[in-house]
């Protein structure tokens, strides 16, 4: 292995306040560089291909927290279902009822995030804050007993303005706030707030986020 996963990792961790937990981005990377990072303590891995994210469960430690990071489709839901800790990305009710559904299948709940839309770059996916206070108050998601709400994810515009970056995830910080004091204020459990990557992890702490999702700045460029 011709990458310092392991230091990588603990230069990662060590900017990271107590509190917020890092998703190791482990997409497009082999086994050999997981497992160092898992030799080292690393338990979350995010990854965002169905097959690529089942090989990779079937032949590493059982203990891993396998976040779903990427756009799912419906129709992959059940692949992953039996087993995936969280869905980071969710952007419609048709996606929750699915994920609900199949979790019920195997007696499960499985966490999910609400994918918000606030960069100024076009995207097809995620919710504009309106479309999530929309789909919050319509309140069918109460219903849903197998899938568990469990806070906001979001990604900044992949620009170099830091005052933008912070902008945005300040946006989405106060987002969080207005939905958990409306709908999860007894919801403790409702309390993450996934945002920063490699380029913009360190703006994301400072503005309030619990989750960062780092790949390139501890594996190295993806292997396609």
């Amino acid at each position: 292995m011709d990458y310092d996963v392991a230091g990588n990792l603990h230069k990662v961790l060590a900017d990271l306040p107590e509190g917020v937990r890092l998703v190791a981005v482990s997409k497009f990377h082999p086994n050999e560089y997981l497992q160092a990072a898992y030799d080292e303590g690393q338990r979350i891995f995010g990854e965002s291909h169905e097959q690529e994210l089942s090989k990779k469960q079937a032949t590493m430690p059982d203990d891993i927290q396998w976040h779903f990071i990427g756009h799912l489709q419906t129709n992959k839901v059940k692949y992953i279902a039996p087993y995936i800790d969280m869905i980071e990305a969710v952007d419609s009710i048709k996606l929750l009822k699915e994920i609900n559904k199949q979790a019920a299948k195997h007696d499960r709940v499985i966490n999910v995030l609400l994918e918000l839309h606030i960069a100024q770059e076009a995207t097809k996916y995620g919710l504009t804050p309106d479309a999530c206070r929309q789909l919050l108050a319509d309140g069918e998601w109460r219903e849903l007993k197998n899938v568990h709400i469990s806070g906001i994810m979001m990604m900044a515009s992949n620009v170099d303005d830091e005052d933008q970056i912070r902008s945005e995830f300040m946006q989405a910080a106060d987002f969080f706030d207005e939905v958990k004091a409306e709908y999860f204020a007894d919801d403790d459990a409702f309390c993450e707030r996934s945002w920063g990557m490699s380029h913009d992890y360190k703006i994301a702490v400072e503005c309030c986020s619990t989750m960062v999702r780092v790949g390139t700045t501890i594996f190295g460029p993806r292997v396609y």
